[in-house]
């Protein structure tokens, strides 16, 4: 049994190091985690090859670490390309598998992404990589400022089916707090909570709970299904989404 004074707090990352991170995180902010992934990714192929970025691009716009890693292990070479990640996440993982980063947004999002290049790829090729739930806010931000986008599908993320644990306890009233890091994780949860039937009780459980999101879209996603957001911290990475979320589900419990 949990330690009553703990927080029962959900986590959505794919089932990878970055829910062991996750879970670390929310373990030295003093909550008891709930890992359940909402995530799950399947690469996309043409045949037996896997699928990569195209190579004739100026810019090539690079928007998760799945990403990357698919197009790393595909033998994918930017060649002259200004090589583009949407946060430090991506950018990382672009170091990490040895290629060079040239531009990284001062906010982390679409929107980020789209105010640092509009007044530099006017007339440009543009590829965008990334999986098949990117937001439009992206290509078509791009194509106002005078691009020519193209957008690769690297892979698709689906939902796995074990998911659903936090939606019973979020329906039972034993969730303090879920931390939704895309729109599709918001999805994936109703979609979870509604196979377990249990649906509207995880949606009135979560508005008496706190509820993070990261970034603006998500948050729209979550409010359009009747789910109330408590927190989208400013900079749109997990670690700031789980502080702020903690806190704000019990101010100074980590302390």
């Amino acid at each position: 049994m949990r330690e009553k004074t703990r927080l029962r707090v959900a986590a959505f990352r794919p089932a990878d190091d970055r829910l062991d991170s996750a879970v670390e995180l929310l373990e030295s902010l003093g909550a008891d985690p709930v890992p359940d992934p909402m995530l799950a990714v399947e690469s996309a192929t043409e045949g037996d090859d896997p699928v990569t970025p195209r190579t004739d691009a100026d810019y090539v716009v690079l928007t998760s670490k799945t990403g990357v890693e698919l197009a790393a292990e595909a033998g994918w070479d930017p060649g002259e390309a200004t090589v583009c990640a949407i946060g430090d996440s991506t950018a990382e993982a672009l170091h990490e598998a040895g290629y060079g980063v040239d531009i990284i947004p001062a906010e982390y999002s679409s929107t980020g992404l789209v105010e640092t290049l509009s007044g530099a790829v006017a007339g440009a090729r543009v590829e965008v990589a990334r999986s098949d739930h990117g937001s439009a806010v992206l290509t078509d931000g791009l194509e106002d400022a005078g691009a020519y986008v193209h957008e690769t599908v690297l892979y698709r993320l689906v939902r796995p089916p074990e998911s659903g644990e936090s939606a019973e306890l979020a329906a039972s009233g034993d969730l303090d707090a879920a931390l939704f890091t895309s729109s599709l994780t918001v999805e994936h949860f109703l979609d979870a909570a509604a196979e377990r039937g249990v649906r509207e009780a995880a949606i009135d459980g979560l508005n008496a709970a706190t509820v993070g999101a990261i970034g603006e879209p998500t948050r729209e996603t979550a409010e359009d299904a009747g789910i109330s957001v408590d927190v989208v911290p400013e900079q749109a990475d997990f670690e700031a989404l789980a502080c702020e979320a903690v806190e704000a589900a019990a101010p100074t419990h980590h302390e």
